[in-house]
């Protein structure tokens, strides 16, 4: 958990009027604003440096010791932002940011005790706020108390139904609490999203028939878009189907059939993306685009349909490669390539030479 204070930086003056020779507490102030306009570009090493010479000039500024802790848990040095944030709470013990800030640092350090009585300690005073939750939802989780978890992280979606992370969080307790019938219509909300781990659970439970009716095609599916946004379990799952798909292993052979037949509604339903698009014979979706002159479009549509085993796709994409198209795709595409290298690894074809 990342916290930023964007703090705007107060100008005052009146026109014709000199201003006042600066005092110490006035040359702290220029450094605390330029430390806290470093921390929200993420330079937390020179924010660092303008905060302890802020501390220097006045060691009691409050905002200082607190925008410093942060910026030492930004940079990694958790038991520095711990020692500042104590100090900060020792001068100051309703600091609420600084308390937050604490939490987090005893949570990254996996001080799981420490962290909750700090977090109770924040609740105690803002019964609502989301951000203590969730990271209160964590330490709950951590220490192996899924209905407090569960707890908390109902708390930060009644609050904001849109924190997805949250909510994929209140699906995996649920999951682990073996409550999939409750589980999956959350992982299916942050899927729905975009929430890649979400997309990925949310195909393994259509996969499984957890919670929901068994349905191969649109487990692909949801595993297709998940391994877009870099799930590697989701490329291994439909790796696993793309072998039962060819008759590789020990499994049936009507677990063959099924797959192969899941596979192929699933390139049918890529149809329904396109509905300006009109089939012709054996055609492809990204043969369709390609038609049409919607080549940006087509290239990733027939890495999908050539994943899901379309031969077609995979013969148009080998054209693509070598030759590219004019002014639009030039030959040698990487994405393309990257298909390619896949598919060799998996056994699907041999290697690009």
């Amino acid at each position: 958990m990342r916290l930023l204070l964007l703090l705007g930086v107060a100008q005052a003056g009146c026109a014709g009027v000199a201003p006042p020779a600066p005092t110490p507490q006035g040359h702290a102030q220029v450094y605390l604003d330029r430390g806290q306009a470093l921390i929200a570009r993420g330079e937390m090493a020179a924010a660092v440096s303008a905060l302890r010479e802020a501390l220097r000039r006045e060691p009691d500024l409050i905002q200082a010791r607190t925008s410093l802790g942060l910026a030492l848990y930004g940079l990694g040095d958790l038991d520095a932002a711990v020692e500042e944030l104590r100090a900060t709470l020792r001068r100051q013990p309703d600091a609420l940011t600084a308390r937050l800030t604490l939490a987090a640092a005893l949570v990254a350090k996996q001080d799981w005790a420490a962290a909750r009585v700090e977090l109770e300690h924040v609740l105690s005073a803002q019964p609502d706020l989301g951000q203590a939750h969730y990271s209160l939802g964590v330490v709950r989780y951590a220490r192996g108390d899924l209905d407090g978890a569960i707890e908390e992280f109902r708390r930060v979606l009644a609050g904001d139904p849109h924190h997805q992370d949250a909510r994929y969080n209140l699906a995996l307790m649920l999951r682990l609490a073996q409550r999939d019938a409750e589980a999956t219509p959350e992982f299916l909300v942050a899927a729905q999203a975009g929430h890649a781990r979400a997309q990925y659970f949310t195909g393994t439970a259509y996969a499984a028939g957890l919670g929901v009716e068994r349905d191969l095609t649109t487990a692909i599916a949801w595993w297709f878009l998940a391994a877009e946004q870099g799930v590697t379990q989701a490329d291994e799952a439909l790796a696993q189907l793309r072998q039962v798909a060819l008759g590789r292993g020990r499994r049936a052979a009507a677990d063959r059939a099924t797959v192969e037949q899941a596979f192929r509604d699933y390139r049918a339903a890529l149809w329904r993306d396109f509905p300006g698009l009109a089939a012709n014979g054996d055609d492809t979706v990204g043969g369709a685009l390609l038609r049409k002159g919607r080549v940006r479009e087509a290239v990733p549509v027939l890495i999908r349909e050539a994943s899901a085993l379309s031969d077609p796709a995979e013969r148009l994409l080998e054209r693509l490669y070598e030759q590219g198209v004019e002014g639009l795709l030039p030959a040698h595409d990487a994405r393309i390539l990257g298909y390619f290298d896949r598919a060799a690894a998996e056994g699907l074809r041999s290697p690009v030479r």
